[in-house]
């Protein structure tokens, strides 16, 4: 889980950095699959009952989302 949300951060400042549109929208793309990677692992964690519902993690994932969806679809 800490490498997915690692991946997310890494990948937007990598992506940034390449200086092409096309290039930092690949990477945005990356970042929100790691998004959706980390948010699957803290649903199974939380099923299999390794860890109980975390209202905080919740919020933080919608808010990632959702930051990452007005970064991949800027309004025009």
């Amino acid at each position: 889980m800490r490498r997915a949300a690692v991946s997310i951060s890494s990948n937007i400042a990598e992506g940034y950095g390449r200086k092409h549109k096309a290039e930092y929208d690949q990477f945005l793309a990356v970042a929100y699959g790691s998004l959706l990677e980390l948010e699957t692992q803290y649903l199974l964690a939380k099923d299999l009952k390794y860890i109980g519902k975390d209202q905080a993690v919740e919020k933080l994932l919608k808010e990632v989302d959702s930051m990452l969806y007005r970064m991949l679809h800027p309004v025009r």
